[in-house]
């Protein structure tokens, strides 16, 4: 039985075509998975579905009835929940209390703080999302915020589950846990929608497959009919490179480094402890390690925005501990953060104006403290081209764009600067296959121009196809290097849960 279906559904933003005539349906109790590239439509789908667009054209039939969806509260009543890739969460609030909004617990007039963190701890322990309750959404890392999207809809005990890139920010050992609970939801007459650009969990989980391209839907299939590289072409139109290739790093003198790093979160709780590395010119140092264990916070500091309590950051022999962001960038320090949104973009203001963000005093952008308009926009379009991005207007706000195209405007920016050191903080989160193969090429250029990256990324994969060397950190230290030629999962794996290879033996 199909349990959802559109009917020559069409949306437009103004004379931009993001659905064209969509004919979708999914069958009852199976996980459907919808892949595309960014900015293909697969997110204003889910969103016409959801209740938070409404369809310029075309029908809608839940469980095979008529339905007109007018907002989220109308699509919760019919049994379907959507989960966004970009957090909409109260930083203010407790995990318990994001949870639960809206669905409190109350006695009397008072909400029963108590029972809510009783109810919000169950349901994350049946689901293995590991959270504490109590925490505010404000102080958590990014991954934990995505569990809290994922709990809410898990906690309305919804039938039809919407998922918009559900695990881009989870760790490779959370995402199969995540996925091997889909699958019991499914087992237990769950209908699953999942929107991701991660083939091998497209393969892993999905029952059947939609493919959508610049807003058509090109085929849908059965999971078990097709493998990655069918599935990429689809996306694309073109053959794609699913492994990275590359030559020889060729490392110069040390470029930068870090030494003996400490310091301590708003709880007083020590983050970093003792950290200590360097990365060369002309090599890319990658940063591994489980969600949590000092990564954001070493970024935070190299980009900022965290003080050290002790250690210095040296850059070309200069000490630049403690030094201000804007400072940083003027030096040749070029930044793509963890969180686009949050440290990289200004969702209300234009791509022309993102495009420039901490560089507008820059020559040519910027001549005796005015802007130069035309060359903004030149400089913009050029790298629109370059980089393939995705828009509708040039004039909108950023926050228009879809994820993965937002992160292509942080990344245009940020190599278009030509920066020494390259700070890339998960690089390709959220972003589709054929542009992770673009990024990803840029990386490698980039290197091989003689420049230094600093790769932190959640996807092992990624770590290992394109550092050249690795550090692993674990409980906020380096805990071991790894050159590129002797990287495997088995042995990051171990350094990520703090197994070192001398214990491993021991053991």
């Amino acid at each position: 039985m199909k349990i959802i279906e559109t009917v020559n559904l069409t949306k437009r933003f103004g004379e931009f075509v993001a659905n064209d005539n969509i004919n979708f349906s999914v069958e009852e109790g199976e996980i459907h998975a919808i892949v595309g590239e960014n900015g293909a439509g697969k997110s204003t789908l889910m969103n016409c579905l959801f209740g938070l667009l409404k369809a310029d054209e075309g029908d809608i039939y839940i469980k095979g009835k008529k339905t007109s969806i007018a907002s989220p509260k109308d699509a919760i009543k019919l049994g379907i929940g959507m989960v966004h890739q970009h957090f909409k969460l109260v930083p203010s609030l407790s995990i318990a209390e994001n949870v639960v909004l809206g669905q409190e617990f109350v006695n009397g007039i008072k909400v029963n703080y108590k029972k809510a963190v009783e109810e919000v701890k169950k349901v994350s322990n049946s689901y293995g999302l590991k959270i504490d309750p109590k925490e505010k959404v404000q102080d958590v890392s990014v991954g934990v915020q995505q569990r809290i999207e994922i709990l809410k809809m898990l906690y309305r005990d919804v039938d039809i589950l919407i998922l918009d890139e559900p695990t881009a920010v989870l760790t490779p050992q959370e995402v199969d846990g995540f996925l091997n609970d889909l699958i019991e939801l499914k087992n237990k007459g769950k209908t699953i929608i999942i929107i991701t650009h991660k083939l091998n969990e497209v393969k892993k989980c999905s029952d059947s497959v939609t493919v959508i391209r610049r807003g058509k839907i090109i085929d849908s299939v059965k999971t078990k009919d097709v493998d990655e590289k069918i599935l990429a072409k689809m996306m694309v139109g073109r053959d794609v490179l699913l492994k990275v290739q590359k030559g020889e790093s060729n490392p110069g003198d040390i470029i930068y480094q870090a030494k003996d790093i400490c310091t301590y979160n708003k709880r007083n709780i020590k983050v970093l402890d003792n950290v200590s590395f360097h990365v060369r010119s002309g090599e890319i140092l990658g940063i591994a390690g489980v969600e949590g264990n000092g990564q954001s916070e070493i970024i935070k500091v190299m980009s900022g925005l965290l003080k050290t309590t002790k250690g210095v950051l040296e850059f070309m022999n200069k000490d630049i501990t403690n030094s201000k962001p804007c400072e940083i960038k003027d030096m040749g320090i070029g930044i793509i953060p963890e969180d686009r949104y949050k440290h990289g973009l200004c969702k209300s203001m234009t791509i022309y104006e993102n495009m420039i963000c901490g560089y507008h005093k820059r020559k040519p952008i910027s001549n005796k403290g005015f802007i130069n308009i035309k060359e903004v926009k030149k400089n913009t379009e050029e790298l629109i081209n370059k980089f393939d991005i995705r828009i509708g207007s040039k004039s909108e706000g950023v926050g228009k764009l879809s994820g993965g195209n937002a992160q292509k405007v942080v990344i245009a920016r940020e190599v278009s600067m030509r920066p020494k050191v390259l700070i890339a903080s998960q690089p390709t989160r959220g972003v589709d296959i054929g542009s992770i193969e673009f990024i990803h090429k840029q990386l490698i250029n980039y290197r091989d121009e003689g420049n230094a990256v600093v790769l932190i990324s959640s996807e092992l994969s990624e770590i290992i196809s394109l550092s050249d060397r690795i550090v692993v950190m674990y409980k906020g230290k380096i805990i071991g290097e790894i050159s590129c030629t002797e990287a495997s999962n088995e042995k990051l794996g171990c350094l990520m849960a703090g197994i070192k290879e001398d214990e491993k033996v021991k053991a």
